[in-house]
């Protein structure tokens, strides 16, 4: 079973760019995709990007394209999220987790980190 730790959020004024990262141990990490979801207050955890077990398909939210871009380190055993352009309503909890496929439904991953909270201030 793999354990996930995030790191990396913090508060950025809008515009502004932060990296989170997901730091996997426990089991293999290239057999899972992989996937980052977030959680404002008061609202559904969605999905935000995926990446599939070798790193080389990546899927996106319309609301993310073009400003997040993810990436994973197999040796470092490591997922990346690189957000740049951020915005107020990029506000939220943001989660990494391991699945089979890399999916948008959150139902379809098996294990998830702690979470890492992201502000973003106007």
């Amino acid at each position: 079973q793999v354990q996930l730790v995030e790191s990396g959020g913090g508060l950025v004024q809008a515009g502004g760019s932060l990296r989170l990262s997901c730091a996997a141990s426990g089991s293999t990490f290239s057999r899972y995709a992989m996937g980052w979801f977030r959680q404002a207050p008061g609202k559904e955890r969605e999905f935000v990007t995926a990446i599939n077990k070798i790193g080389d398909t990546t899927y996106y939210a319309g609301s993310v394209k073009g400003r997040f871009t993810i990436s994973r380190d197999n040796a470092k055993n490591t997922l990346y999220l690189q957000m740049n352009g951020l915005k107020p309503e990029d506000t939220a909890v943001y989660y990494c987790a391991a699945g089979s496929v890399p999916v948008t439904t959150k139902l379809a991953y098996e294990h998830w980190g702690q979470g890492t909270q992201v502000t973003v201030s106007s």
